[in-house]
């Protein structure tokens, strides 16, 4: 099984619904979780926000935030995801796991902050709380933007085996 997989059979069982906010993975990273058979009973849906302003107009992170950081910051990574959880909401429902990608693919650095190609941000947003995981990536671009992909699958399954969801009920 694969860890895409996993994550799906995991958020199943446990009856948790998927968000994803991307940046710097640019769908990636939705596509990787879509691409695993029955992932549409939990995975609601992601947004892109590739320029900086959508992630203030599309997933309600702090434009001041922004302008003062950048769009490469744990901050801004956590905003994201708890936005996205809200923004893929069905019937009035938030998804209960949002997760986002923001970073510096390269080949240059940031322009707004300089920060180097390969400074990722995941961030995680569940009833359990949010938190950021900062990422020093390697490799061209392509490279990076694959790895955040595999990281923030690997991220989504380790917050399911801590939180496994286990007083909700799963989803028919």
């Amino acid at each position: 099984m694969t860890d895409a997989e996993a994550v799906i059979a995991a958020a199943r069982r446990s009856g948790q619904r998927i968000a994803v906010a991307e940046s710097l993975t640019g769908g990636w990273l939705c596509s990787a979780l879509v691409a695993v058979p029955g992932a549409s009973t939990v995975v609601l849906g992601g947004v892109v926000a590739y320029a900086t302003p959508l992630k203030a107009a599309l997933l309600a992170v702090d434009p001041e935030l922004l302008a003062q950081r950048g769009p490469v910051d744990p901050e801004v990574a956590k905003q994201m995801a708890r936005g996205v959880r809200e923004a893929c909401a069905v019937d009035g429902r938030e998804a209960e796991i949002g997760i986002a990608t923001t970073g510096v693919a390269g080949p240059d650095p940031d322009p707004q902050t300089g920060q180097p190609a390969g400074t990722v941000w995941l961030g995680l947003s569940s009833a359990a709380g949010e938190r950021a995981v900062r990422l020093r990536l390697h490799g061209d671009r392509h490279a990076i933007r694959e790895a955040a992909v595999r990281a923030g699958v690997e991220a989504l399954g380790e917050l399911l085996r801590r939180d496994p969801g286990s007083e909700r009920t799963p989803s028919a």
